[in-house]
């Protein structure tokens, strides 16, 4: 099984990688691809994956604590 992986995209997404199960708050499973974004900004249309709406409308550019 390999790692699933979730990149913050810098003022858009967020970029998941993987074998991973996409589920609402009633338990039913959304199709996904090994790799799919998810909305961060709230505009999308397709709720909850990013269609690129976001774009000149929200900035959010968030890094990790450096060890």
């Amino acid at each position: 099984m390999s790692k699933v992986t979730i990149k913050v995209n810098d003022n858009g997404s967020l970029r998941i990688s993987g074998d991973v199960d996409l589920i609402d708050a009633e338990g039913n499973t959304f199709p996904t691809k090994q790799t799919f974004s998810l909305c961060r900004c709230g505009r999308s249309n397709n709720k909850p994956f990013c269609d690129g709406s976001h774009k000149g409308h929200f900035e959010s550019v968030v890094r990790a604590p450096k060890e």
